[in-house]
């Protein structure tokens, strides 16, 4: 029973997570790779199908299966999702001028998610 429940969060997840890519790839302020290696990640554990979809898209296919080779990103690719990080990131503190406890709390976790990004690997 808990398996097939696992299965099914991740199932929904991994959807969710393409929803997410989908709407990245139209709103230039949303990534898309990275919503993608997540629902890639979940439909690795709960569907073979859908796992395989992802890998062999036609646009979003390249990227991912070089990912899952071997955990590395263009860096052209990571420099796009650390300048869109900043400016979603620099909109909403802008957007909470007066409200400096927010605005802190915003630069921190764009610094953590800036860390994260920074950290990954490039692809040779």
């Amino acid at each position: 029973m808990l398996p097939q429940i696992k299965r099914h969060i991740l199932l929904g997840l991994g959807w969710l997570f393409v929803i997410l890519g989908a709407i990245g790839a139209v709103l230039p302020l949303l990534p898309t790779t990275p919503f993608l290696i997540l629902a890639l990640a979940c439909f690795s554990k709960s569907s073979p199908r859908f796992h395989a979809m992802l890998l062999n898209n036609k646009w979003f296919g390249p990227p991912l299966r070089q990912w899952e080779h071997n955990h590395t990103i263009r860096r052209k690719v990571k420099h796009k999702a650390m300048g869109l990080i900043i400016a979603t990131f620099g909109i909403s503190i802008w957007i909470l001028t007066g409200r400096i406890g927010l605005q802190i709390m915003l630069v921190c976790l764009c610094l953590i998610v800036l860390a994260f990004v920074w950290r990954l690997k490039e692809a040779d």
